[in-house]
């Protein structure tokens, strides 16, 4: 499988200022010198974390979703990361997968931060996105879902087939159950306080651990106009918990190539996954 080179964006926001942080961020994407596939914002990239739904919400034809069209065609890659919906008199916080086409996939962030009151504000997603780009499987997420370790449990996707659930078999049909796990890589895109940052670098690692995946989680830095401090800690962490990256408190633009031989060679050589329990989400 080939590799996949990602590249996250750890960048303070301009407080409910679409235009400015747009701006701000089409600049550091067409400033990229490195080759890149995927570019990685933070969550409402366009906005900071805002209750202000009504007064800041764009339909799925608004400027963010067209000017997220318009970068990624522009400089050939997958741009994602998310913005304020208005969809049916709801507001989502919304997680928008662009590819370079035009052609886009949308998650609804299942878990609404209700401490602060953004249940109040925003409806909730019932639906899981796993994108697939050169064979690798991307689940997407955002923030507050990483507290939340269900909605991310890696499965099998083969769980009815005893030929490769057996405990018998060898490592070469171990590495072919491990091969249809559910996805390859976690994605988490963030507005997480800098105060919480302790359990946001350790949840992280703890995903990358228990579901046998690379794991990306990027944040803001900077504050907020609730006075709200983020330190940023962007991670990327292999599926050993090993971390490939991390940067706290400072900007920067940030590119890497995942391998897909190691994930293989650990989920050949650690097949945990085989001994998991397998259940439903509703």
């Amino acid at each position: 499988m080939p590799p996949l080179t990602i590249t996250t964006i750890q960048t303070k926001l301009e407080w409910e200022n679409k235009a400015a942080n747009l701006q701000m961020l089409g600049k550091k994407i067409d400033d990229l010198e490195e080759k890149t596939e995927i570019i990685i914002l933070p969550e409402m990239f366009s906005t900071g974390f805002s209750m202000r739904a009504p007064e800041l919400a764009e339909t799925m034809e608004g400027e963010t979703v067209q000017w997220m069209k318009e970068v990624a065609t522009r400089n050939k890659v997958i741009l994602t990361g998310s913005i304020i919906i208005k969809e049916k008199d709801r507001y989502y916080n919304r997680l928008i997968w662009m590819l370079p086409n035009g052609q886009f996939g949308t998650y609804d962030k299942r878990h609404l931060f209700a401490y602060a009151e953004e249940d109040k504000y925003y409806t909730a997603g019932n639906k899981r996105l796993i994108a697939s780009v050169k064979g690798w499987k991307i689940n997407l997420q955002v923030c507050y879902d990483l507290r939340f370790p269900v909605w991310a449990r890696n499965q099998s996707v083969d769980t009815d087939n005893p030929a490769e659930q057996h405990p018998g078999d060898s490592p070469a049909a171990a590495f072919n159950a491990g091969a249809n796990q559910e996805y390859d890589i976690v994605v988490y895109v963030a507005n997480w306080p800098e105060r919480r940052n302790h359990a946001w670098k350790t949840l992280l690692c703890a995903r990358a651990i228990e579901n046998q995946c690379y794991v990306i989680g990027v944040n803001r830095v900077g504050r907020d106009g609730n006075n709200i401090g983020y330190s940023g800690n962007t991670l990327v962490i292999d599926p050993l918990g090993e971390v490939l990256y991390h940067m706290a408190d400072e900007e920067d633009v940030f590119t890497i190539t995942l391998q897909k031989e190691h994930l293989e060679e650990v989920r050949t050589k650690f097949p945990f996954w085989k001994d998991s329990d397998h259940f439903t989400l509703h």
